[in-house]
């Protein structure tokens, strides 16, 4: 019973003397927000994980820290250019921004960010940008651009600039060296999770997903549709980032239910690591170790060099920018709802020359399905209608869909997702898939709403790897 006992101390000793220990480190000059019993949890939490770093499953201890925590009210953002939406929107994108010795690509990545998107797409989210840089002659003109460039965006509230006064940050003076780093790194990266953690708190309440991306990027044409299939397959699946970049913070896809947490714990640990790692062990925290990464990128950085120490910025490997090269259209049938014209071959519609599928009348449900022969992953889909010459006989209402297929049906699938609408009668739209995406046995184009006149299917191309 004496050995028990002694054995029971020595333990005790030796997981309650690092919280002490820690606590005596470091005085707690950079959490001012949080009164005396908060810090000794911060202190006990920081301590379990330098004690066990392989022990990941200490969500419960978190989640009561956060419960508790009051970081943010005295966080006071504010608005300097636009308003929020009326409306709850699908997705908010996320930008923090600070001034680059190099220049600024924030207008580019603006630019990129609308172009990139229809008219329709731009329905379904806004955009957030937090200028997060104190300098009041970079606001200034960084406000005056955004207002005069992007007028008619902030006026259909689609644009929304804050900023997060210094005051309301916590304090950057004796920050722990990590990674054998300079003191001016350290600062600079712990006040930049700062930023995206005022960027996200801002961001809880206006759409239902939340996308971050840094503020040098171009985006791939229909990133918006892209991202919204992949949403509404993974719906019902438990995860808390989806990765449509592999850079950075950019292409992380968020619940907005879930930023809060997220706010919390970066807030907490915004001196330990940069914000990168810091996601990693949030991952850790909540049981998703493994990346869920979808390819192809939709994101690429602009330039070749970081903004701080002149270091090289990666480009992601896995983003498709070059021409496809051409369309694959593998061997598979084509079966349709549609009526079909006298003389007119419907396998046109697939082939590669330059031969077409013509259709007098439509209605809305109407379809043409490609079922290929052996499914495939498709990386790339292309469909164009109407007369290449005219611009006559278009589809101007419909959609197409992938099909996926687990009953081993002859000519349909048994679940289809939206790849993208039909815009100006044409899609050309990538496909992203996770590392354990199903192979695609169906291609459909649906007629959505009726329309005017007959149709001209010319051309229904597929890439496959």
């Amino acid at each position: 019973m004496k050995d028990f006992l002694w054995i029971f101390i020595v333990i005790a000793t030796a997981m309650v003397f690092p919280v002490f220990f820690f606590i005596r480190e470091n005085p707690f000059d950079t959490t001012s927000f949080l009164s005396l019993e908060e810090k000794e949890m911060v202190a006990w939490q920081r301590a379990r994980m330098q004690i066990s770093p392989g022990r990941t499953n200490h969500l419960e201890t978190f989640k009561n820290l956060q419960k508790n925590l009051e970081l943010l009210k005295n966080v006071n953002s504010r608005i300097l250019i636009g308003a929020p939406p009326m409306k709850k929107k699908l997705l908010t994108i996320g930008i923090s921004s600070v001034q680059h010795p190099s220049g600024s690509y924030l207008l580019d990545t603006l630019q990129s960010l609308f172009f990139a998107s229809s008219s329709s797409e731009q329905k379904h989210f806004i955009v957030l940008v937090h200028l997060a840089d104190p300098d009041p002659k970079w606001l200034g003109q960084m406000i005056s651009s955004i207002s005069t460039l992007f007028k008619p965006y902030i006026q259909t509230r689609q644009l929304v600039v804050i900023n997060t006064p210094l005051k309301n940050y916590l304090l950057l003076k004796d920050l722990k060296k990590n990674f054998h780093t300079t003191p001016a790194y350290e600062a600079f990266h712990s006040k930049q999770t700062m930023d995206y953690a005022f960027l996200m708190n801002f961001a809880t309440n206006h759409s239902d997903y939340f996308l971050m991306i840094e503020d040098d990027v171009k985006c791939a044409p229909g990133f918006v549709t892209q991202i919204a299939t992949i949403v509404s397959a993974w719906e019902n699946k438990r995860w808390m980032t989806l990765n449509f970049s592999q850079l950075g913070f950019t292409g992380k896809l968020f619940r907005t239910r879930d930023l809060p947490c997220l706010v919390h714990f970066l807030l907490l640990f915004y001196q330990e690591m940069p914000y990168d790692y810091l996601l990693t062990h949030f991952h850790e925290l909540f049981m998703q170790p493994t990346p869920i990464q979808f390819f192809p990128s939709l994101f690429q950085h602009r330039g070749n060099y970081s903004f701080f120490d002149s270091k090289f910025k990666f480009k992601d490997k896995e983003i498709e920018e070059n021409d496809p090269g051409s369309p694959s259209n593998p061997a598979a049938s084509i079966y349709t709802s549609l009526k079909v014209a006298n003389g007119s071959v419907l396998m046109n519609a697939y082939s590669l020359d330059k031969n077409f599928f013509y259709t007098k009348s439509a209605e809305a449900g109407s379809h043409l399905t490609v079922v290929l022969d052996v499914p495939a992953k498709v990386f790339q889909v292309q469909v164009l209608t109407g007369s290449h010459l005219k611009n006559k006989n278009q589809l101007e209402e419909g959609q197409v869909e992938l099909g996926y297929d687990a009953t081993n049906r002859v000519n349909d699938c048994d679940d289809y997702i939206l790849l993208g609408l039909l815009e100006n009668g044409t899609l050309n739209k990538q496909v992203l898939s996770n590392e354990s995406g199903k192979k695609v046995k169906c291609v459909r184009l649906l007629v959505t709403a009726t329309p005017p006149s007959g149709i001209i299917v010319r051309h229904i191309n597929l890439w496959i790897k």
